[in-house]
């Protein structure tokens, strides 16, 4: 396509983790929901088995997801900025509708826009590790004395922050798969987190929104 450059994204271990934290999000919400008795798949005590090991996987998983974002300097990807988020939400709800151009573009230096930056922060550094920290106070309730949380909290208090937060995993999930059919092609976007490769415009030039991460 003239005016694109074919560009290496996503690493390796990027795009594993990427799709292995789907998958163990999209088990958790099918077999959470059927333990709360929306419907019967598995079973109760199978989903339970399930659910448990899928939530220990994803919480070792999010464990080194951390570790290799703070030590390859990715974290810089996800340092925050409100420079052009409005121009980026206006491009999304109508300028895509029209035809328009991308107004934030990815680079190698930026693989997330301003929206998304916000984004991925605030699931990454508080949804996820509250969405972790109530499934585990449910799974040892019965420890609560001896971790020194009982009266502090119930487990009803509990309970619904873990399912609130669960349906707020899955909006942004549906979302998310939505927003992977919005590059130059329907495609674009989900071939490269399997390749690593992904087709952007020419845009070797640093923009003005990216130079606050520049310092970092």
């Amino acid at each position: 396509m003239k005016g694109m450059d074919k560009i290496y994204l996503y690493t390796r271990f990027e795009r594993f983790w990427h799709w292995a934290q789907g998958a163990l999000i999209i088990l958790l919400g099918v077999t959470g929901f059927e333990l709360h008795g929306s419907y019967t798949l598995f079973g109760f005590e199978k989903a339970h088995d399930i659910h448990v090991l899928s939530a220990w996987s994803w919480v070792v998983l999010w464990a080194f997801i951390v570790f290799w974002v703070i030590t390859t300097g990715e974290w810089r990807q996800y340092v925050p900025t409100t420079k052009k988020v409005l121009e980026v939400a206006h491009f999304y709800a109508i300028g895509i509708f029209r035809g328009e151009a991308h107004p934030v573009p990815k680079t190698i230096r930026a693989k997330h826009n301003p929206l998304q930056r916000i984004t991925y922060l605030s699931l990454s550094a508080l949804l996820l590790p509250v969405q972790m920290a109530s499934g585990l106070l449910y799974l040892f309730y019965n420890d609560w004395a001896a971790l020194g949380v009982q009266g502090v909290l119930t487990l009803e208090a509990v309970a619904l922050v873990h399912t609130v937060l669960a349906f707020a995993l899955l909006v942004f999930l549906i979302v998310h798969v939505y927003m992977t059919t919005t590059g130059h092609t329907v495609w674009a976007h989900i071939t490269a987190m399997f390749t690593g490769w992904e087709e952007i415009e020419d845009t070797s030039a640093i923009q003005d929104w990216e130079r606050k991460t520049e310092r970092f």
